[in-house]
């Protein structure tokens, strides 16, 4: 592959509308998208979503790298075609995780029918009393060990389907004070704190073989000296997920238009510092100026050596094994 291929590559955007319009076949061909994140807006029925996708990669000649967020609750994308579980919390409080494991098999089979490579969930961060309810009952419960239970079953009802699962939203926001879609928040938890119950989860997600792992725009004050968010956090990323936890799989930022960094930097200084901390791939949900912006930030970049070309390699190595359908 080439730069700008491989670029795209690292590239999740959302798109408006249920067609593929001449602007956006533009767009995604400038900026070489590689990966596509669906939304309420981008779907009226099962086969208008399958032949939006057959458009899309008719036009483009490759196969997208097909994403969305099913968790089940408030947090459900697709009105028709699946079926709608209740709220992790819910669930997490009436049902074995034998149960949570055949929730998993079912969304893997309808996900996989309407072209879906990736169900970015489940969520993992375990409950807080009194936390901004941008969580809430997205998580499983305030138990560590519950909540792990339950997201270990999801992710491998999810997997042994055929649709990569995401542990989300590291190294935990179950305690989060302001919700990171409008606010940067700090979460002021010290280590002990956070590995004997935040990180449990996780830790048991990558045991279980999570493909891929979402990470958070939530400053950690006490365990990155720089108090920076996770998105933008080597020590989070590369040395604690990585190194120390040993996850092989795809690291994704969540959406970068978020309030939490547009209050920091522009949008490709922040895809910039992203792919620094460690991240794989990228979430532009929205503007498609700004997944220009981010694409332009990161060709330059790479050609002027900030970022490294090897490491952008290994990293759609990573990513391409996660599109599950046949070219």
């Amino acid at each position: 592959m080439d730069l700008e291929t491989l670029i795209g590559a690292q590239l999740v955007v959302g798109i408006p509308g249920t067609t593929a319009t001449q602007e956006v076949l533009d767009h995604l061909r400038a900026i070489h998208a590689g990966g596509f994140i669906a939304f309420e807006r981008n779907f009226e029925s099962p086969e208008q979503f399958r032949r939006l996708l057959g458009q899309l990669e008719d036009a483009l000649g490759r196969t997208l790298l097909v994403m969305v967020d099913h968790e089940g609750g408030r947090v459900v994308r697709f009105s028709s075609g699946v079926t709608h579980f209740p709220d992790a919390l819910t669930v997490g409080t009436t049902k074995p995780p034998e149960d949570v494991a055949r929730q998993g098999a079912i969304e893997a089979k309808e996900l996989k029918a309407l072209g879906v490579d990736v169900n970015l969930a489940p969520c993992v961060d375990v409950l807080v009393k009194g936390a901004d309810p941008v969580i809430g009952t997205r998580s499983y419960g305030s138990d560590p060990q519950r909540v792990a239970a339950m997201g270990v079953a999801r992710i491998q009802g999810l997997q042994r389907g055929g649709v990569a699962a995401c542990a989300k939203h590291f190294p935990g926001i179950g305690a989060v004070p302001k919700d990171p879609h409008t606010h940067l928040p700090t979460i002021g938890l010290d280590w002990p704190a956070m590995r004997t119950v935040h990180l449990v989860p996780f830790v048991a997600a990558i045991q279980a073989g999570v493909a891929t792992i979402m990470s958070s725009h939530v400053c950690y004050s006490q365990l990155d000296p720089a108090n920076q968010p996770a998105t933008f956090s080597a020590r989070l990323i590369r040395d604690l997920l990585r190194q120390e936890l040993g996850f092989q799989g795809v690291c994704l930022s969540d959406d970068l238009e978020m309030g939490a960094l547009r209050s920091l930097v522009p949008i490709g200084e922040a895809a910039m510092r992203a792919v620094e901390a460690g991240h794989e791939a990228l979430l532009v949900c929205s503007d498609l100026r700004a997944q220009r912006e981010v694409f332009e930030a990161l060709r330059n970049a790479y050609r002027e050596g900030r970022l490294s070309q090897s490491e952008l390699e290994h990293s759609v190595e990573r990513i391409e094994p996660l599109k599950a359908r046949p070219s």
